[in-house]
């Protein structure tokens, strides 16, 4: 039996490849997001405790520099020479004017290599730096050790 009515109007389909192919592009996002954010953390750094210390929102392109305990600055997995960092970091001011720095130096680093880090922000004309600490409270503490931040 032929229910289409003889004036050959066809029935309303969906079409679903443009459906899928946003999917896909957001599930690539997604995946490549939770990678990228995971590199700031895999550096083996305890976090100095600060009582005022608390988990802030991401401010979006922030740059994350590690400073391990023996002085090695480590920026996405890549461990920087000085000269190298400031490069990096003239690079970064110029196209990215006020880009976010946070800094995430071992509570056991030498002062005078934090003081170093930050003196070559200045250099490549960048003053929003933060401070990566880990609170006082169980939860932040259990957080910071598992690779968290606060700040």
């Amino acid at each position: 039996m032929n229910f289409r009515s003889k004036s050959g109007t066809r029935l309303p389909e969906v079409q679903f490849t443009s459906l899928i192919d946003v999917v896909f592009l957001l599930l690539c996002f997604f995946i490549t997001t939770s990678v990228f954010s995971q590199w700031e953390y895999e550096v083996d750094i305890v976090l100095p405790t600060a009582q005022s210390g608390k988990m802030p929102d991401r401010l979006p392109g922030e740059v994350i520099i590690n400073l391990t305990r023996e002085g090695r600055i480590v920026l996405n997995q890549q461990q920087l020479t000085p000269p190298q960092l400031r490069d990096r970091l003239i690079r970064l001011a110029r196209f990215f004017p006020g880009q976010p720095v946070v800094l995430r130096a071992d509570r056991q680093t030498a002062y005078e290599s934090v003081v170093g880090v930050i003196d070559l922000c200045r250099q490549a004309d960048i003053w929003n730096i933060s401070f990566a600490t880990r609170g006082n409270e169980p939860a932040a503490a259990e957080g910071a050790a598992n690779g968290g931040a606060a700040r």
